[in-house]
């Protein structure tokens, strides 16, 4: 039985991906630069939102400069509107409930920054208690680096060899095998079941409520 499960975020827990894409037509329209159909920015998150502004700036725009110009706009639109179409995927209250029933630590690792994960999580699972919540920190790098898994293990004082570790995206699978934990990939979030295949993840799930048969292994 493992004694922690990480969950990533976006594409994991919740689905943001209504409010990341608005919110970010919003800024590009600001500035004066096209906007994307949200299905597109199903490939442009899961590597901070540094990252994100990078990939939906036009291809001659792409400066740091402007990246901060775009974040300078999403950042108080988002932070306003980021619960506006989110919400948790099927499965995933009722997954959380049980899984801290049974006493497993829960923890959250996600390339959102940090304000809005926080944010987030107080919002949609307010009854959790979860060990660490972590997302985008400045200094720290962001996932496949595993100093997120290593910084959560540290504090729930859990070997590496008792932790869970689920993501929607090759970033995820990458990040639980550079910290060496087991991997569990989710079908339901942004990228494709054949970008998680890639990266021969230990599980990949369908629906939540299979989590808990790999966790209580």
């Amino acid at each position: 039985m493992k004694k922690l499960v990480i969950f990533d975020l976006d594409g994991t827990l919740l689905n943001t991906i209504a409010d990341l894409a608005q919110s970010t037509n919003h800024a590009l329209s600001a500035l004066g630069y096209p906007t994307h159909e949200e299905k597109e920015y199903n490939f442009m998150v899961g590597n901070g939102i540094n990252k994100l502004f990078e990939r939906a700036l036009p291809e001659e725009s792409r400066t740091e400069e402007n990246v901060l110009r775009v974040r300078k706009e999403f950042v108080p639109y988002y932070d306003q509107h980021n619960a506006d179409k989110s919400s948790p995927y099927p499965g995933i209250t009722e997954l959380l409930d049980e899984l801290q029933a049974e006493g497993l630590q829960l923890a959250v690792a996600s390339n959102k920054y940090q304000a809005a994960t926080e944010k987030l999580i107080a919002h949609y699972f307010p009854n959790i208690c979860f060990t660490a919540v972590f997302g985008q920190r400045e200094g720290v790098n962001v996932k496949p680096d595993p100093t997120v898994v290593h910084d959560i293990l540290k504090i729930a004082q859990t070997a590496k060899e008792d932790v869970l570790y689920v993501g929607d995206s090759g970033v995820d699978m990458q990040t639980a095998n550079n910290a060496e934990v087991t991997s569990c990939g989710v079908t339901w979030g942004f990228r494709p079941r054949t970008e998680l295949e890639t990266f021969h993840p230990d599980y990949i799930v369908d629906k939540a409520e299979e989590i808990t048969a790999i966790a209580f292994k």
